[in-house]
Order: C-alpha cells, then structure tokens, then sequence
C-alpha cells in the first residue's frame, strides 16, 4: 500500500527531520505530567459510551497494523484552516475514513495529531504526494512517525470511533502521550504501558498503546478516553493519593523512562 494518499491531511509539509517538541506545563491538578494513561489508569467496572466494560489496552499484545502519526503545529493565525484541513478525508486514500484528529486543549506546543491506520504495510514513494499550494503554509512544523498497533477494529473501538459509538462519543477527551525508555529499560516500560485497567476509581473508557517503527524521537505513544470532562477530573482526583505510595505506578513510570509529554485533546474527526 502506498503512503501517498495519505500525504493530503499534511504530511507533506516542508519535512523538518527529528524534531524535539517541547515539553510544557499540564494543568494544575496533574502535578508532574498526567498519571501515565497508558497503565495507570482504569476501574473496577467503568461503563463505554456503548455500554460495555473496556476491554486491556490496544495494543499491548499483538500489533498488526501500521499507522501515521502526524504531529503539527499551526502556522500563525492558521489553526482553523488547518484544523479543516486535517479532518476532510482524503478522495484518493484507499481508505480515506481510517483516521482520527485530535485537538491540543493542554499540554504540549502542538496543536493537532492525525492517526491514519495504513494496513498491515506501508510505502514511501520518490515522487511524494502534491499539496495543494493554499495549504502549503497551514503549518509552522510537524513530525511524521511510523508505528505499529492493533487492528483498526480493536483501534476504533478503544477511541470510541466505531459504528456504534461514534455518535455518542463526541464529547470524548483523550489524553495523548509518548515516551522514551531510559537505555536498557525498554521491555519494562512496555510492560508498565501495556497493563490493563485495575486501578480502583479510574475511568477510562478506552486505553491504547503504540510503538515507534520509523519517525520521531519517543518510542511508544498512548492515548487514554474518557467519556467526558467530569470523567476525566475524577479520574484525577482518584489518582491523586496513588502518587503518594512508593510502588505506586506513578514512581514505576519514573524508575524506566528518559523522557515523556502528555497532552489533554478533544476530538474534531471523525
């Protein structure tokens, strides 16, 4: 399958190769960056917006599929075009509907992340893909990487994006994440990330684990739901005394990473 398609929700920007996005301040109530979405968070019996209990983390066992993750920032004065921009579905993509955005409320200097699900392989071809040239400049900067994880059925469940929730899940908040393994630590940090739902009083609705194939400088990404805003702020709440016992997962997370953001989205597509 070819990358090509893809190309028209932004890749094609003038390539900036490797860079560092800047860390920043989360909201006041995360203390030192969000309580690692990945593991840290998920109830006895949460309910989906389907009516389900949420099922272990995506990804964190068998990761078949290819993805686009595509981090951009706007151009000054440009957020809204680009944002438009993002969330129409490209025509000439073999499957112009698998993909997500997400919109920056908190966190880190980017504004909007696009996830395209590729299949089980993906291409980079020579001639690239032509952007149009009103849309040359919707974008300061971005980075393109290459990851593997779950089926898009199993990813579109996670992000509350199929059939049946997608219409009862807009009010959904997402809490991104990527992270960077201190040398040697890799396989522990995966596993951490890769722990379902057990934390008593957490209310995720969905948890999802990317890894890093080609691309930026973290190695895995993950991305947490939440029902709603209030879901999100008990969430907080709960978590709060957990920072305090010393094998707690928010001092697990820090005895195995180098380097990590998390940043506080709400959903503009689909």
């Amino acid at each position: 399958m070819s990358v090509a398609p893809l190309m028209g929700h932004g890749i094609a920007f003038n390539r900036q190769e490797n860079i560092i996005m800047k860390s920043i301040t989360i909201i006041s109530i995360t203390l030192f960056g969000l309580l690692s979405v990945g593991y840290v968070h998920g109830q006895a019996s949460p309910k989906t917006a389907a009516g389900e209990k949420p099922t272990a983390v995506a990804g964190a066992g068998k990761r078949s599929d290819v993805y686009h993750v595509h981090f951009t920032k706007a151009a000054l004065g440009k957020a809204v075009q680009l944002g438009d921009w993002l969330k129409t579905p490209d025509p000439s993509n073999p499957m112009p509907d698998h993909f997500i955005v997400l919109r920056h409320q908190n966190g880190d200097a980017w504004d909007y992340v696009v996830i395209t699900h590729l299949g089980s392989k993906a291409t980079v071809e020579a001639a690239g893909t032509a952007v149009p040239p009103d849309k040359r400049n919707l974008s300061a900067w971005h980075t393109d990487t290459f990851v593997n994880g779950p089926s898009w059925e199993e990813f579109t469940r996670a992000m509350g994006i199929d059939a049946d929730s997608k219409s009862r899940t807009t009010g959904s908040v997402y809490v991104v994440s990527y992270y960077r393994p201190a040398p040697g630590h890799r396989e522990q940090l995966e596993k951490l990330l890769g722990q379902g739902p057990s934390a008593p009083g957490d209310t995720t609705a969905g948890n999802l684990l990317m890894q890093h194939l080609e691309g930026a400088n973290w190695t895995f990404l993950t991305i947490a739901r939440y029902n709603s805003w209030d879901d999100f702020a008990k969430d907080q709440k709960n978590s709060v005394t957990d920072t305090t016992k010393k094998d707690s997962p928010w001092y697990q997370l820090r005895d195995h990473t180098d380097f990590h953001t998390d940043t506080l989205t709400d959903r503009i597509a689909p």
